[in-house]
């Protein structure tokens, strides 16, 4: 039983934390972090309030700036919040959004919106409540209002400030030091965001600015083609099969689908997902939708070419090899399956997508037949690919978590069977994995030593892949399957960490590692299981002081031979495995003071282009990449 809290328990222990004051005592329930993710999500909120004015046909430009003092500035051309006083509250109906908790006008009905992201209005009062200072302008009536908070707190009453003959919103900001980790906007982070919300709002303008440091930079973004735009960029130095991006649009009422579809000549199927503006990484009702659709089309026009017989049945595994589509559709209250809207569940949306695709992607095949015939072929060349695969693939599937017969004889495995304690080094050759397996904590650290470099699975089937010795030892020791047989209930570890050598081969090993993964586990990176070791790059000791110190970096060394004057002796460390055991744990595998760089992934279809250029068929594309690049190496094995 556990032990008794001492103290009165009545009326007056029970809190009430009224409206703003809730959020800045529990953040996290409104903007998810208090870290970079949820600094992040800030301008995100604001931004996503003029693009629902975009959406309901008001707004066209959107502008947002990171000021001189690290503030933020969001500004659209939009109507402007309502600025006379709320009828209920007895304020400002600008105050009321910005301060009062589930008012909004994003509720359904006669809602100011019938198309929204945010669901529960919350978003902007979150990004008041958690702001040093807050300023909104809103220019309506011929008028500039503006109204100051600060952590959330009116300083005065919306007042005039000034005359203007356009209308609109400006919200400027400053993030509450007290709350977040940091506060200081990430210029490309913001740009891969406002960039994504382009796409999906064709001939919507977005700006970014940054006024901080010597020179200001900008971005503007504007895509009259929409998501047709993010295809062929997604495609960009692949084989297509249409010449252009096949493009349908169907709406029945206040819902509206986008598709845009193209075929290329690598292995991989990528979709992408939206609804009303949000990714739906985990897919839903709209993808299940296309999907189906997808299937039937190829499957119909096979037999009517008398490429299939009627027997002959294309899986949906078959149809998508090769495909790079998005899906994005605008409904009226979109319901999710969680808080992080990363599925959405709306039943109706499947028929309605289906239906849009079958119509408009059937009329096209049949319109087309040698493009038609050629689709089909290669979705039956996919077929017998996968077929061959299927045995590798059962081969490579475990039976169960505490099964480990039938884990790869050179996995040194961990003792722990409580999968959230457990972590696995995948450590470059032998000699290393001997060092590892010796230094390691048994308890709850296993060691998979990998001999030589893994197969690119970025031009290869998956039948080739699972051909491959290394890999089919990592599917087997990890133990959540690839795929559409993942399951990340299955993994055998929580931490899968890449340990390498600190030099070219170490770093193309590792890019090898993180294709495999993105291609085959993306949920892995995408729920924050995989991490890179930051083994040291020299062993320091000062003459006449017996003490070793590990430097990580050229810049560690540098300022370290600065404040010894120059009075040190240097051991590089090229590999692994010339640390000693007791080495290689100090510096690298001790929690208590390695340093791990956790691989996480803003935005997927930025990371598609970028595996598909360093690790696909275009060395045009590299030698690009590289000549654009040069001038950032600073360490470079010769």
């Amino acid at each position: 039983m556990s032990e008794k809290v001492e103290g009165a328990y009545g009326a007056e222990q029970i809190q009430v934390l009224d409206g703003l004051e809730h959020i800045r005592k529990r953040p996290g329930m409104y903007i998810s972090s208090t870290d970079e993710k949820g600094l992040h999500h800030l301008v995100s909120e604001v931004v996503d309030n003029s693009i629902d004015e975009a959406l309901a046909g008001y707004c066209d430009r959107v502008d947002v700036t990171v000021n001189a003092d690290g503030s933020c500035t969001v500004e659209d051309n939009g109507r402007g919040i309502p600025t006379e006083i709320h009828p209920k509250e007895g304020i400002s109906t600008v105050e009321v959004v910005f301060t009062k908790v589930n008012a909004g006008g994003k509720f359904g009905g006669d809602s100011g919106y019938k198309v929204s992201s945010g669901l529960h209005g919350v978003g902007v009062k979150a990004v008041n409540a958690l702001s040093e200072w807050l300023d909104v302008e809103v220019y309506q009536n011929g008028h500039v209002y503006k109204q100051t908070y600060n952590r959330g707190v009116p300083q005065r009453e919306l007042h005039i400030v000034g005359d203007t003959d356009r209308t609109g919103t400006k919200v400027t900001f400053f993030p509450d030091a007290e709350i977040f980790e940091t506060v200081v906007f990430k210029y490309e982070t913001l740009k891969v965001r406002l960039k994504e919300l382009a796409f999906l709002n064709k001939g919507l303008a977005i700006t970014l600015t940054d006024r901080r440091g010597e020179k200001e930079r900008t971005d503007r973004f504007c895509y009259e083609g929409g998501i047709r735009e993010l295809v062929s960029e997604l495609n960009d130095g692949k084989e297509v099969l249409f010449p252009e991006p096949l493009y349908f649009e169907a709406q029945d009422g206040t819902t509206v689908c986008e598709i845009a579809i193209q075929y290329n000549d690598s292995y991989n199927e990528v979709i992408y997902s939206y609804a009303n503006n949000v990714n739906t990484i985990d897919g839903g009702t709209h993808v299940e939708g296309l999907k189906l659709a997808l299937t039937k089309v190829i499957n119909d026009a096979g037999r009517k070419l008398n490429i299939l017989k009627e027997t002959d049945k294309l899986t949906g595994e078959d149809v998508r090899e090769g495909i790079t589509a998005v899906v994005s559709v605008k409904l009226e209250d979109a319901q999710f399956e969680s808080q992080t809207k990363d599925k959405l569940n709306n039943s109706f949306m499947r028929p309605f997508v289906n239906k849009a695709v079958a119509d408009e992607f059937g009329t096209y095949i049949e319109e087309h037949p040698s493009e038609a015939r050629e689709l089909v072929l290669r979705c039956i060349t996919a077929q017998k690919a996968r077929d061959a695969a299927r045995n590798a693939r059962e081969l490579t599937r475990r039976k169960g978590a505490l099964e480990t017969t039938t884990l790869p004889g050179k996995l040194a495995d961990c003792s722990d069977r409580r999968p959230e304690l457990c972590e696995i080094y995948i450590v470059e050759g032998d000699s290393a994995g001997g060092t590892a397996k010796q230094g390691r904590d048994r308890r709850f650290q296993a060691i998979l030593p990998l001999r030589g470099k893994i197969l690119n699975v970025e031009k290869v089937r998956l039948n080739r892949a699972l051909e491959n010795a290394e890999i089919k030892a990592m599917i087997t020791a990890f133990g959540c399957g690839i795929l559409d047989d993942f399951d990340e209930s299955k993994l055998r570890y929580d931490r899968i960490i890449s340990m390498t050598d600190a030099d070219v081969d170490g770093a193309h090993i590792r890019i090898l590692l993180l294709t495999f993964l993105f291609r085959y586990m993306r949920p892995l990176i995408e729920h924050g299981h995989v991490y890179s070791a930051k083994p040291p790059l020299y062993k320091a000791n000062v003459k006449g002081k017996n003490e070793d110190v590990y430097l990580y970096s050229e810049e560690e060394k540098t300022l370290f031979d600065a404040a010894n004057n120059n009075r040190v002796e240097y051991q590089r460390y090229k590999g692994l495995g010339e640390m000693s055991t007791e080495q290689l744990w100090e510096t690298t595998m001790n929690p208590a003071t390695r340093t791990l760089i956790k691989v996480s992934m803003e935005d997927a279809v930025e990371a598609d282009k970028m595996f598909n250029l360093l690790m696909g068929e275009s060395p045009a594309l590299r030698r690009k990449f590289i000549e654009e690049n040069a001038t950032l190496v600073t360490d470079l094995d010769i």
